[in-house]
């Protein structure tokens, strides 16, 4: 393990074994630029970078990650060590807190251009929990399940920064026992606590990318809360996917974690039966030990583990590919739900209240079976890292705002 001259703080996730990267700027509307956290702080790299004369430096002076995600693998390495460097050689010391910012006093912002955006249905425990939920006198899974990672494409133009206020979608929805559909603000919106994986290195289209080369086009890691409305989602979903009942707003943490910050993480994948396609194979193990903590008003409501998703991140970025698909620096795909074996491990309301028939008990006395409005959900996650030490991937948060509808109406 590296030892830091940097003034981190005791049980900070954020350590010189994490150095996630995320945009900042020091008031809402002023200039965007690239910073690391360390500890409570944050650095301007770009400047850290211009004055050591680093041959990357260009790619740290932008408002986004997309120049430095581009770059590809060996020069993400790069970076990560030259500033691993700087924060455990004391020579560096007074270069690098001369550009050093206090986080609280910081805004951040969504930390790439998002190119496309791809959600799937990688938890079994997810899958099965809602298949008995909507299909209680069928087989939990659909037959295919559990041959090929489930996905659906999304809309990458509502993807927003943690800290975005989402308001409450409209839509069609039908109820049991209603003979037509009626239209107005979603009775059951909810959240999905997820892992999004931010693509770097682009791909040629028809050039299909391998499992064994993942680490080489997905430079790191962020929270995803992909809100839904159930209700929508229900009446909108024969035959086809999610649409409106997703579109309208996709959480993500401020901070990508780089996929080198998570080797002490990585475990393997659940057992798969029937063993998966050749292009599936699971090859290297890249199962990550990652717990979530999923909080609504302040109060926790669950703790999904990761380590227990059916399908890797390796083997859903082979089969999103596999048919030629073409991958765009800024990408974002998320893993879908995720979910545990116990019921304070589920990932969403749909599951934690089952369809709000066995309603949530809050900690402050009051129930939910879906989110009201002016609740705030908050998403969180960490692993294992080197010798004890855990490794932070921040917070994705949003606060439910009413349905614009109702002043419409008015």
């Amino acid at each position: 393990m590296n030892e830091t001259w940097f003034d981190v703080p005791a049980g900070s996730e954020f350590g010189v074994a994490n150095l996630p990267f995320g945009v900042y700027s020091r008031t809402e509307d002023g200039p965007r630029k690239i910073g690391v956290a360390i500890g409570d702080s944050v650095l301007d790299v770009a400047a850290i970078a211009a004055v050591e004369g680093e041959e990357f430096a260009p790619l740290l002076d932008a408002g986004v990650l997309n120049p430095l995600l581009a770059a590809g693998r060996p020069v993400w390495q790069q970076v990560r060590r030259r500033i691993t460097t700087w924060l455990t050689d004391p020579a560096h010391r007074p270069m690098v807190l001369a550009h050093r910012l206090d986080r609280a006093g910081l805004h951040l912002h969504l930390p790439f251009d998002v190119a496309d955006y791809v959600d799937f249905y990688a938890s079994e425990h997810h899958a099965r929990n809602v298949g008995s939920i909507f299909r209680p006198d069928s087989a939990p899974l659909h037959p295919n399940w559990i041959h090929l990672p489930i996905g659906y494409h999304g809309r990458a133009g509502t993807v927003v920064a943690s800290g975005s206020p989402v308001t409450r979608p409209r839509g069609q929805r039908k109820q049991t026992g209603e003979d037509a559909p009626t239209f107005g603000p979603t009775r059951k919106l909810d959240i999905e606590a997820e892992v999004g994986f931010v693509v770097g290195s682009p791909s040629a289209l028809g050039e299909p990318v391998p499992i064994e080369r993942f680490a080489d086009h997905v430079f790191g890691v962020c929270l995803v809360n992909d809100w839904s409305a159930r209700d929508i989602q229900a009446w909108e979903t024969v035959p086809l996917g999610p649409f409106l009942g997703k579109s309208f707003a996709t959480s993500v943490s401020p901070w990508v974690v780089p996929l080198d910050a998570l080797g002490h993480a990585r475990v393997p994948s659940p057992p798969q039966d029937p063993a998966p396609q050749p292009y599936l194979a699971p090859g290297e193990d890249w199962g990550l030990d990652l717990t979530l903590e999923v909080r609504l008003n302040g109060h926790v409501i669950s703790r999904p583990p990761f380590a227990s998703m059916y399908w890797s991140a390796a083997q859903q970025l082979a089969h999103l590919t596999v048919n030629g698909a073409s991958l765009r620096t800024g990408d974002l795909y998320a893993s879908g739900t995720v979910s545990g074996a116990e019921p304070d491990e589920r990932g969403s309301l749909l599951e934690l209240t089952w369809d709000g028939t066995d309603p949530l008990l809050l900690g402050d006395g009051t129930h939910r079976t879906y989110l009201n409005d002016g609740d705030v959900v908050t998403i969180a996650a960490s692993a294992p890292g080197s010798d004890g030490v855990r490794i932070g991937l921040g917070e994705v948060t949003g606060r439910v705002l009413p349905s614009k509808y109702q002043e419409e109406r008015k």
